[in-house]
């Protein structure tokens, strides 16, 4: 009996220090972050994370005890091979979350949820592109070395089967083997409290990247599993009489002052460029740096809009978000069910209504991210993507180069072969990670590839100035999230989303600044007031000429949203479910808005 219970503790122990390793590995890994603070935070980081270590410990527990138990009435030859299995699996499993998340933490300022998991299915090749070559082997020798650690360790254990003697009593020393594995369940759930264990039991300091230090990986995925589904209990923060009110105040409003049309023409063509990563701080007319000159040229004579944000840090997220009008949700992607995409309203389908016809141009994978069954869903069939271009012109770990797809589309347009009035959506590329791009301008990859993308957006947008259709176009120039450049802003910052929406063309009115604030979101209303087109379905735009209508950004990424006005900035942590930051005249202000938007946006969600 002794050496049943003695392996059975031993085990649970053992995952409990494999996770209690991985936290100083992962603060030693981000030097940077981590090497400045006290010795003693180190400490905290690990205690305060002992609540989500023993928890995830007891969920791997259960089948070691369980196969325990059946030692006392099956061999120990299968026991010890069943065991051995299960301690492989399990070993290479902890170490490809704990290189992916030790990986992907640097690029999105979280730890590990479904997310690359969505992106890895639904194109591998593509999920790999951001990868630089460095990179990819020196996560493939930390993940066999740790799988290895963790596998000798684990079968240490296994030796203790052998000394195993069969019990008098079998019947009862099942019955308190199963018992020992039922009352995993106490870590599991966190006790006995009504609340559940969840990320936030670990929050405990100020500096969030301490926060962060504390979660275990593996419980941080396994939690984001489960919010993939029943999204009407999710992020309940109110009654929803007290939701509907406060939504009620943050929608569109009927226009009754006058609004300025910026187009000469009623029903121009609409060229959409979505710029990969793109961020204001490229761009000198938005009090950034001298890096997209080309497009900070076609801001000055065009409509700009200097306070526009991105509502999330992928683009996935952030198509729905523009063409859609529908904010980005914090613990999923709508593109991943295509059964609720296609009950969206868009912007292509809009115009198709009226006589529009859509078209599509990616040099990349259409397929990645279920990304196709979206712009299908929006009435775009005709999609370029990287198959249309032969194999000498798919350069790119992305597929092919931003001039390639440009020069496509300007041929294109130029041979009459996009049926007129049309709407043309390209999405760029180039300025993603792993910013290899044929351009030298500047010594940063990252620099470089921006001022890359930015040169040929300029030369089509001259080229297309040489067409007699330009007169009867505008182009729509935004980002798709917020923005890589600087790399090192306060994720949880609004400075972090603020991104160019600039629209150019030769239907385009006259230059003009617009100060209102506004998001991705608020696309939709704003653009289809201004063809005279019906926008009502889209429930979350915004008109952001509209003087009525309320002015705000908002945005969400994994674990917290935020919303900013003129007076106030409110981010606030779902997990920890704390305000993290707010500034302002108005402060506070925003987070009740904020909370009843969030709520609106699930329980849509779920009903779709």
């Amino acid at each position: 009996m002794k050496r049943r219970v003695l392996l059975f503790l031993v085990t649970y122990v053992l995952f409990i220090l494999i996770f209690i390793v991985q936290k100083p590995l992962f603060m030693l890994f981000y030097w940077k972050l981590f090497g400045e603070t006290f010795t003693s935070e180190w400490w905290r980081v690990i205690v305060h994370g002992l609540p989500l270590d023993l928890s995830m410990a007891g969920y791997l527990t259960i089948v070691p005890g369980l196969l325990i138990a059946s030692s006392i009435w099956i061999g120990k030859k299968w026991i010890k091979g069943l065991l051995r299995g299960y301690f492989l699996l399990i070993s290479i499993l902890l170490s490809t979350i704990f290189v992916l998340d030790l990986g992907l933490y640097q690029h999105w300022g979280f730890r590990l949820d479904t997310t690359p998991l969505f992106y890895f299915f639904s194109s591998p090749s593509d999920a790999m592109a951001s990868m630089e070559f460095s990179e990819m082997w020196q996560g493939i020798v930390a993940w066999i070395l740790f799988a290895l650690a963790s596998c000798a360790l684990l079968f240490a254990t296994v030796r203790l089967v052998e000394k195993m003697q069969q019990p008098a009593h079998k019947i009862a020393m099942t019955s308190v083997m199963v018992l020992l594995t039922a009352l995993l369940f106490i870590p599991i759930r966190g006790g006995f409290s009504v609340s559940t264990m969840n990320i936030g039991k670990v929050y405990f300091s100020d500096i969030q990247q301490l926060n962060h230090a504390a979660i275990n990986p593996a419980f941080s995925l396994l939690e984001s599993a489960s919010r993939q589904t029943n999204f009407g209990d999710q992020y309940r923060f109110m009654s929803a009489e007290s939701a509907d009110i406060l939504f009620n105040e943050l929608t569109d409003k009927p226009v009754t002052d006058s609004i300025p049309s910026l187009f000469t023409v009623k029903q121009p063509n609409v060229v959409f460029i979505i710029l990969e990563s793109f961020s204001n701080y490229l761009f000198e007319s938005l009090g950034g740096e001298p890096i997209a000159v080309e497009l900070d040229e076609v801001a000055k004579e065009g409509v700009l809009f200097t306070n526009l944000f991105a509502n999330s840090f992928r683009t996935d997220r952030g198509l729905v978000s523009i063409f859609s009008g529908y904010p980005a949700q914090p613990t999923t992607s709508i593109m991943k069910y295509a059964r609720k995409t296609q009950s969206l309203p868009s912007i292509p389908a809009s115009l198709k209504s009226v006589g529009y016809a859509p078209y599509y141009y990616y040099g990349g994978d259409a397929d990645f991210t279920n990304m196709r069954s979206y712009l299908m869903s929006m009435g775009m069939e005709d999609i370029v993507c990287d198959k249309d271009f032969p194999l000498s012109e798919r350069l790119s770990k992305w597929g092919a180069h931003d001039e390639v797809v440009f020069q496509r589309l300007f041929t294109d347009i130029k041979d009459d072969k996009l049926k007129e009035p049309f709407i043309v959506a390209l999405q760029t590329s180039s300025s993603h990670e792993p910013f290899e791009v044929p351009f030298s301008k500047f010594e940063d990859k990252r620099l470089n590839a921006f001022a890359y993308a930015d040169s040929c957006t300029g030369d089509f947008i001259r080229s297309f100035c040489s067409l007699p259709l330009w007169d009867e176009s505008i182009v729509l120039l935004v980002s798709d999230h917020l923005g890589g450049y600087p790399n090192n802003i306060n994720t949880r910052s609004s400075e972090r989303y603020r991104i160019p929406l600039i629209i150019t063309g030769g239907a385009v009115r006259q230059p003009i600044r617009i100060d209102n604030y506004g998001s991705q979101i608020d696309i939709a209303a704003t653009l289809l007031y201004q063809l005279g087109i019906p926008h009502e379905e889209f429930i979350f735009s915004k008109n952001i000429l509209n003087p009525d209508s309320p002015h705000f950004g908002y945005f969400t990424s994994p674990n917290y949203f935020g919303m900013v006005t003129p007076n106030n900035e409110v981010v606030y942590d779902c997990d920890a479910s704390q305000v993290i930051l707010d500034s302002g005249d108005a402060l506070g202000s925003n987070l009740e808005p904020g909370k009843a938007m969030l709520q609106k946006l699930y329980d849509d969600l779920s009903k779709r």
